[in-house]
């Protein structure tokens, strides 16, 4: 029985529009040029935008671990306002880390850290953004960026748009999804398909990182998981020697 619960669940997630190409921003507004250095544009083949992800050391992104990511194919542009200028921002995967609890089928403890190194230019570090060290609190006022779509079913964007996000009570996302995993922050609105991955950031922290949404239309309450919850592990990856 256990098992089925866990197969309706991972299909009514995808029917839900949970697209593993990450998401978009729904109602925003383009991003003041060179505010948000630490964003991060992890792609695929032929440089195709997968997912967001945000950089928390010199050589270390975070994004959801979700999306698809093969060190062989991927790369990560770093600090880049409009993603049709590529420059010296290009930085190559040396090293992937899941969490060990991730759990595809629910996405409970949907983070991985990216280690980046191998053949790419380092004249450009990027800006690391400051992680949680508590708890965020309910109705805090917080904000998603991304390059994600700015309506549901229409392509993503080259320059990155930001929106304002209400923290609001698990309750309202648990009315959506009755199998809601643990460890979770819930948003009112905002991600759309393009932006999963990226973070939520109040007080110019990264308390979240982007992981699904209510469905296609992307006119519903968010999920993220909880970054709190899981500073051990991330502070573990990133002091260890052979990284």
């Amino acid at each position: 029985m256990h098992g089925l619960y866990k197969f309706l669940l991972f299909h009514v997630l995808a029917f839900l529009g949970q697209s593993e190409l990450g998401s978009a921003i729904i109602d925003g507004k383009k991003a003041p040029e060179k505010s948000m250095l630490y964003m991060a544009s992890v792609q695929g083949d032929h440089s195709r935008h997968v997912c967001g992800g945000f950089l928390v050391s010199d050589n270390f992104v975070v994004t959801a671990a979700h999306c698809r990511v093969e060190i062989e194919k991927a790369m990560v542009v770093l600090g880049n306002h409009d993603l049709s200028r590529v420059e010296k921002t290009v930085k190559y995967i040396e090293k992937i880390f899941k969490h060990p609890s991730y759990k595809s089928d629910t996405r409970e403890n949907d983070i991985m850290l990216l280690k980046l190194g191998g053949k790419d230019n380092w004249h450009f570090k990027g800006q690391p953004i400051q992680l949680p060290t508590s708890e965020i609190n309910i109705n805090e006022k917080c904000s998603v960026a991304g390059w994600g779509f700015t309506e549901s079913n229409r392509h993503t964007v080259d320059v990155l748009r930001v929106v304002n996000v209400s923290i609001t009570n698990q309750d309202v996302c648990k009315k959506e999804w009755s199998g809601l995993p643990a460890n979770v922050i819930c948003g009112d609105k905002g991600l759309c398909n393009g932006d999963l991955g990226g973070p939520l950031v109040c007080d110019g922290t990264a308390v979240g990182v982007a992981s699904f949404y209510k469905n296609k239309a992307c006119d519903g309450p968010n999920v993220y998981t909880d970054i709190s919850k899981s500073l051990t592990w991330i502070k573990m990856v990133l002091g260890k020697k052979y990284c």
